[in-house]
């Protein structure tokens, strides 16, 4: 769907706007992203300001998972990008697998390596 894939990784300072910690640090999970196949670049990611990455990557593709899918913010998303040919591809949320259920483990994990 594209010639190259460029993904943005959230930096750590960024996940707390949700009121959340990184429970891998930034660097590491840019090391897993960048070691996938078909990822071309990884790119620090220090603002939700979609359109500003789009231009400074000339990118014309943005993809991103269906669960942002008909949101206020990405309806403002989708008109801006439109402006600047960029299509949005909504791919399909992972059903069965939960970030939270993750960040379970790896807590636990790491208590057991404390002991």
């Amino acid at each position: 769907m594209c010639d190259k894939l460029v993904v943005g990784v959230t930096v750590d300072e960024l996940v707390t706007y949700k009121g959340k910690r990184a429970i891998i640090p930034f660097e590491d999970r840019a090391e897993i992203v960048r070691n996938i196949k078909w990822v071309d670049a990884v790119v620090p990611q220090y603002d939700m300001d979609k359109v500003k990455m789009c231009k400074k990557l000339h990118a014309d593709v943005l993809f991103v998972g269906d669960d942002w899918y008909d949101t206020d913010k990405w309806r403002a998303f989708e008109e801006e990008l439109s402006q600047i040919n960029v299509d949005i591809v909504y791919f399909p949320y992972t059903k069965g697998v939960s970030s939270t259920k993750i960040t379970q483990a790896l807590k636990l994990a790491r208590e057991n390596q404390d002991d």
